[in-house]
């Protein structure tokens, strides 16, 4: 069944009200897209800055190397926690205040970051900045809340560029102040940046108070419901999050393989995941492929695409780096691109259940991710990168395969 035709078919079951007002908004303005844009790049960047200096923070927090990827992947889970218990609030609380709440906690968690000393501290505050970044998917909802249906596609897509390039952007920056003024000041820059989009998120985003009414409780319980619901939500949910697996094993392990194989500094590699910004692109892309009506060859498009990427990876000699920076450009793209696409899908199921939707199926992803980044060093360490290049694209093929044996079952039916 097609995205549209789940919107048409769910139309019945929408609050007449929250439906006839979200789609009752004009587009939102150019500037208000940038700023939500920025706010999106910045406070999803925090759980990224630990990913390119892992080989740093360990032996300074005590860390051996086979531990060192649980820095990446316990801020995940936190980031998967948060998603599931925390960002449902947004269909019950003003948006704005839940914002600025979740802004405070991650500036906080980023400075015990900044002074830890010892591996239990470390590992405890990884866990509490990746459950307090959660910020960024209230923010996405209420973009899409504030866009009319037409332009909804495009708009999620150009505030999923910014969080793309916040993720990418993430670690250069981390990087490059770490190898000028150690690793501690990058938690310390995270925290001011964080802290500065607080701010602005507080003086500046329209504020939005939910229609529905529930407790928490019933909250919590209606995802299950929610989930049980809508194959669409479950479909999407399963692509993104083997293809996030893919991408967080491949991000947590390159640094490895650029500093063990090709012998590059932390500025070096820093660098390197600039060529991973180039993926942006796909964001916008793909919502507007969405918007027309083509979501499912877009997203056939993105799986092989994301499959086919770690292929140059196998090339070494001396323009490896260059064949894994063109891994890094194509897996990025396929990876957001299909991100993207899965969320004007969902958005498209209840306009009162936005939160909800984004929630269980960013914890899905996230849950995906930190599977993938949990076993980057373990795998890096027993099968070399011909080990990574294998389970990279394994986890795009089961994703396609997915999507090519949902789209028989929706045609049957």
């Amino acid at each position: 069944m097609t995205t549209r035709a789940h919107a048409a078919n769910d139309a019945s079951v929408r609050p007449a009200s929250e439906s006839q007002h979200a789609d009752a908004h004009r587009p939102m303005s150019a500037s208000l897209v940038a700023l939500f844009s920025l706010c999106a790049g910045v406070l999803v960047a925090n759980l990224y800055y630990a990913q390119p200096i892992i080989e740093l923070i360990s032996p300074a927090v005590g860390l051996t190397a086979q531990q060192a990827s649980l820095i990446v992947s316990l801020t995940q889970v936190g980031y998967a926690i948060g998603l599931f218990f925390l960002v449902p609030l947004a269909d019950l609380h003003e948006n704005r205040r839940l914002l600025a709440i979740s802004g405070v906690a991650a500036t906080v968690s980023l400075l015990g970051a900044a002074l830890s000393t010892q591996p239990a501290p470390f590992l405890l505050v990884s866990l509490l900045i990746g459950l307090s970044s959660v910020s960024v998917q209230i923010l996405i909802p209420l973009a899409a809340h504030l866009a009319p249906e037409a332009t909804r596609g495009r708009t999620v897509g150009t505030i999923m560029g910014g969080l793309l390039s916040g993720i990418l952007l993430a670690r250069p920056l981390s990087s490059m102040l770490a190898e000028a003024f150690g690793w501690r000041a990058v938690f310390v820059a995270g925290a001011a940046m964080t802290l500065a989009t607080v701010v602005i998120m507080i003086a500046t985003l329209p504020r939005r108070v939910p229609e529905h009414k529930a407790t928490y409780a019933s909250l919590l319980a209606s995802l299950w419901h929610l989930l049980g619901r809508f194959a669409v939500l479950r479909r999407r949910a399963l692509y993104q999050a083997l293809l996030f697996a893919a991408f967080s094993l491949f991000w947590t392990a390159v640094p490895l393989e650029l500093a063990n194989r090709y012998g590059l500094s932390q500025a070096q590699i820093g660098l390197f995941a600039l060529v991973g910004a180039l993926g942006a692109v796909a964001a916008p892309v793909a919502g507007r492929l969405a918007d027309a009506g083509h979501t499912r060859i877009a997203s056939f498009a993105a799986m092989a695409l994301a499959a086919a990427s770690f292929l140059p990876g196998l090339h070494g000699g001396a323009h490896g780096v260059i064949w894994l920076g063109l891994t890094g450009i194509a897996l990025d793209f396929a990876v957001q691109m299909n991100m993207v696409l899965g969320q004007r899908a969902i958005y498209a199921l209840d306009a009162s259940s936005r939160a909800r939707l984004n929630a269980l199926y960013m914890t899905a992803i996230f849950a995906g991710g930190a599977a993938g980044s949990a076993v980057a060093s373990m795998l890096y360490s027993s099968a070399g990168w011909a080990g990574i290049v294998a389970a990279g694209a394994g986890l795009s093929l089961v994703a396609l395969a997915a999507l090519m044996a949902g789209t028989a079952t929706a045609r049957n039916k």
